[in-house]
Order: structure tokens, then sequence, then C-alpha cells
């Protein structure tokens, strides 16, 4: 048992240990699939403590040759597959971090030299008969055709090369040279797993590595169930734990990845395991994720001088959802051709979700969206911050019913952010959300809620940690009249739509008027039973 020859399950059994573990062990169902087939090159990316090192410590423990790991895998899913133990133990592992090799060397040469001195060394270690040279690819088809004994490759932090070395477009190249040699149309490689935040790097029309299958943020096929924590489990969790579920889902929801199953369109609203765990064990809802990254990172990409970006960041602060498209994305940190391929970055970084279904981006969840305004209260936006600030008293002014202040302080968000210019009611919604913003701290925020006679435009649901807040039920008019849209509430029987509601129901009807360029407001009281 090696560093990185088999090195058994210690870090597997680590996790195990942990007083929390979500059992994820039917990613092996997956890669067993592929073994040995034109499929068995897999690149997995998604963003940082999402759990792509955990997943490789389990493929070592459960496919290296020098330990029987049945026991450590008995009372996990994967145990009742029906190939569990054809596999089990079979091959011979090599699970290397990129990171540590590039962290210790001064140049590519260096880190190339290194990483293949050491497996080079292990290898001799464990079969001196075998090798004769110093050449990688040479040693392990020596082996392979001594033994029989193909090879799972697993590589934690494929891309960190690119994340270093942004500019330096030789070294990339250079590194992904070796890449395809070591693994590409080697018959001694069985599996060959990568993990990293982004996909594979294009250089012009192809890829230095076209044979991998990738999943990826944007497109994390049947992989999708194992790039976070579902929605049940984190449901399980909560009740473990006893924490508040509709908190949880607030704080660190909003990933949406899409699959098929069985010829239908599977969706999952996958959590951020790290957030997820820490909120469990400490029972404090706060921002944990990006605890090991500035919001300097997310900073430097949306202070980028794009056409739209900036409109579309305060769009989706607002909680629009803005189209985009991923297919001229390079995958790196610094080709950037316009506003799409920098919001495709910050999907594969965590900072938005995409949604496949109609080719849109979000910002998931409030972690997240803090992390947006830490950065934003660092730059030029200033009319932003001063609009999200206003939003605590403007939300104020609606639960002590004060139309006018309401009014006043949607023309103070509308007039200062220029980039949302009015033309119609969803630009109208667009400011309001901005303008309300604070409210997501006590509520859940329904756009077009379907109500059965039409759709409410806005409605506040009081999470139940803020039960003693009301709810409020908005519609939007433009150019009519504020006790229209009150009177449309009530005519649609909109409130009926909040049937597990009981408690305080404000209405509020809100008109712009295109020739006095200014917003009315009215607001009633409800009460439902």
């Amino acid at each position: 048992m090696g560093s990185y020859l088999n090195p058994g399950g210690g870090l597997f059994r680590t996790c195990r240990r942990s007083k929390i573990y979500v059992d994820k062990s039917n990613l092996i169902a997956k890669t067993n699939e592929v073994l040995g087939t034109e499929q068995r090159f897999v690149c997995v990316s998604r963003p940082r403590r999402f759990g792509k090192s955990m997943a490789a410590n389990m493929l070592a423990a459960y496919y290296g040759r020098d330990e029987n790991a049945e026991n450590l895998f008995a009372d996990l899913k994967i145990s009742s597959d029906p190939d569990f133990r054809t596999h089990l133990n079979q091959y011979d592992v090599i699970r290397i971090n990129m990171q540590e090799f590039l962290s210790a060397s001064e140049s590519m040469d260096e880190m190339l030299s290194m990483l293949q001195k050491r497996l080079l060394h292990e290898l001799k270690g464990q079969y001196p008969d075998y090798i004769n040279g110093d050449y990688l690819v040479f040693a392990m088809k020596d082996v392979f055709s001594h033994t029989r004994h193909p090879f799972v490759i697993l590589i934690d932090e494929w891309d960190c090369v690119f994340r270093e070395f942004k500019q330096n477009t030789d070294v990339q190249k250079k590194y992904l040279d070796f890449l395809r040699a070591w693994l590409k149309d080697q018959e001694y490689v069985a599996l060959a797993y990568m993990t990293g935040i982004l996909p594979i790097k294009k250089y012009g029309s192809h890829s230095a590595l076209n044979m991998f299958t990738e999943y990826s943020m944007t497109n994390p096929r049947e992989m999708a169930e194992f790039f976070g924590f579902t929605e049940d489990e984190v449901k399980i969790l909560c009740t473990q734990y006893d924490r508040n579920f509709q908190e949880t889902q607030a704080w660190y929801d909003g990933y949406e990845l899409v699959t098929m199953e069985n010829s239908q369109q599977k969706i999952y609203s996958m959590y951020s395991p790290k957030s997820v765990v820490d909120a469990m064990l400490s029972g404090v809802f706060d921002n944990y994720w990006n605890q090991t990254e500035t919001y300097e990172a997310l900073k430097v990409y949306i202070h980028l001088n794009f056409d739209g970006l900036k409109d579309a960041v305060i769009r989706m602060l607002a909680g629009d959802k803005v189209q985009i498209n991923t297919g001229t994305f390079s995958n790196d940190m610094t080709t950037f051709q316009g506003m799409d391929d920098v919001l495709t970055l910050l999907v594969h970084l965590g900072y938005l979700s995409y949604h496949w279904p109609d080719r849109t981006v979000t910002i998931p969840n409030k972690e997240v969206s803090q992390e947006y305004l830490n950065a934003i209260s660092t730059m030029d936006w200033n009319e932003v911050i001063d609009s999200v600030e206003s939003s605590r008293k403007l939300l104020e002014a609606l639960w002590n019913q004060d139309g006018v202040a309401v009014a006043k302080g949607i023309d103070k968000a509308h007039s200062e952010i220029s980039v949302l210019q009015y033309n119609d009611e969803n630009s109208l919604s667009c400011t309001i959300n901005l303008a309300f913003y604070f409210a997501r701290e006590y509520y859940t925020v329904i756009r077009e809620l379907p109500t059965g006679k039409g759709f409410a435009d806005i409605c506040f649901i009081p999470r139940k940690l803020h039960a003693d807040k009301p709810a409020a039920v908005i519609e939007l008019k433009w150019d009519k009249t504020a006790s229209g849209a009150i009177s449309q509430i009530k005519e649609k029987q909109y409130v009926n739509a909040l049937k597990d509601y009981h408690g305080n129901l404000l209405l509020a009807g809100i008109n712009y008027d295109k020739k006095t360029k200014q917003h009315t407001c009215i607001i009633e009281k409800y009460y439902k039973e």
C-alpha cells in the first residue's frame, strides 16, 4: 500500500467517522457501468467544497487491490448492487491530487517530473521485476502486460493548472499533452476519473482530452444526484438535528440540476454540502461555503466591462432569471468573449445556478446573494447597495401599511438604478423585488404564484422561524391604478393560493404612472383563517 498506488480506504474511513455522512455510494454503480469501455474516461466538475475529494477517496477505497474494503461499504447503498462484489478491490488504483504536485513545483516541467518519479517509485516497489526505465507510460504498460490487472486512475483537482497559470497557454498545453499521452488509448486504463472546478479546456475546434465524458454544473447528466445534497437528504438531516428545513432551503438550496431518467426529465434541487453540514452541526444559519475564498474572486468577474453584465447581475439580485449561451465558454478563467462566458464561469464556480430547460441562470440562494453584496459594496455600484440598505425601511413601511412611504421608496429605487428601464410589468416587478430585497430575511418570495384564477405577481410568505411577520400578496399595474390592483387580488381570490398559510395577510396594489413617472401604492390588511 502506497501514498499514491493503492492508498487504501483511510481517507474514506475518516469521512465515514464524521458526525454527518451522506451516502453517495451509488456513484460507484455509475463508474462500474463504464469500466473497461470506451466511456471509461470520466470528468466531473463542480464547485469547491461540493464533495469532489470525498468521492475520489470512496472510489480509491472501493477499487484498490491491497485492502479488503467490504466491511467499509457493507451498510451503504452500493452493497445491494448486483455488481458490488464483482469489482470490489480488483484494480490497481492510482490516486493523486494535482494541487499537491503543483504547490511543490516552480515550473510545469518540474511538476510533471516529480509526479512521474513518485508514481514510478511506488510502481517499482510494488512490481520490481516488471519495470525498466523511467517513463511512466511504459512502466504501466509493462505492469499491465504481466499482471493483466488494469488501473483505476483518480485525479483530484485536475484543473488546478488552469487556475494557477491562467494566462500561460504553453504551460496549459504541456499539461494536457501529458494527460493525453498517459491516458488516451491506453489499454491499462480501466477507469480514469478526474474531478475539478472547470470542465476540460478547449483549444480551437477540439479538446486535447476529447475521450472524456464530462459531467458539469451545466450538464450533469446521470451524475446529477451526486453533485451535492439532494432535498430529500437535507430533509432527513434537518429532522435528525432538529433544524428548520425552510430556513435551510432559503440559505443553501438553489442549484437546479437536470437529468433524464427513463426518458423523463428529472430536476434535482441541490444544496451546498459544506454549508448544510456546518448549519446542522452549529444550529446557526450563516455563510459557510464561501469562508474558504473571499468575495474578491467574484468581484473580479462581475466587474468586467462587458455589455449587459451589470444589468444581468442586478436583475438576478432582484430574483430574475437571465438567458445565457454556455456554448462559447472556453473552459478557462481568462478567455471571455462576452457576458455569457463570464456568467457560465460563475455557474461552474457555484455563484450561479444554471436552469437547463430554459437556458437561464439565477443566484441560487441567500448565502451566495450575500457574496454578491459583499463584492458590490467595494465597487462603484453604490446605487444598488443604497437600494438594498433602503429595503429594510421599505419592508417596515409595508408592515405599517404606509402606502405613501412604499411608493416613495420604489420611486427612489427606480430613479437610482438606471439599468432597470421600465417598459412593462415585468421590469416593474424586477425593480420592486430589488427594492424589497431585505424581505428575503424573513420570507419565501414567490413571483407569479399560480392561484387557479391567474397569477399573483409577488407573494411574501413568512418562513416558519418568522411566523410573526404578516404574509403579503402584491399585485402590480402598469399605467392603471393601485386600487384596481387591490380589486384584482380580491376578485380573482389570489389569497386562496396561500392555502397552507393562516394568519395576518397584507394586500398591496402598486401602480406605475407613465405620465407622472411615479408609483402609487395602496395596502390593506386581510385576515386569512
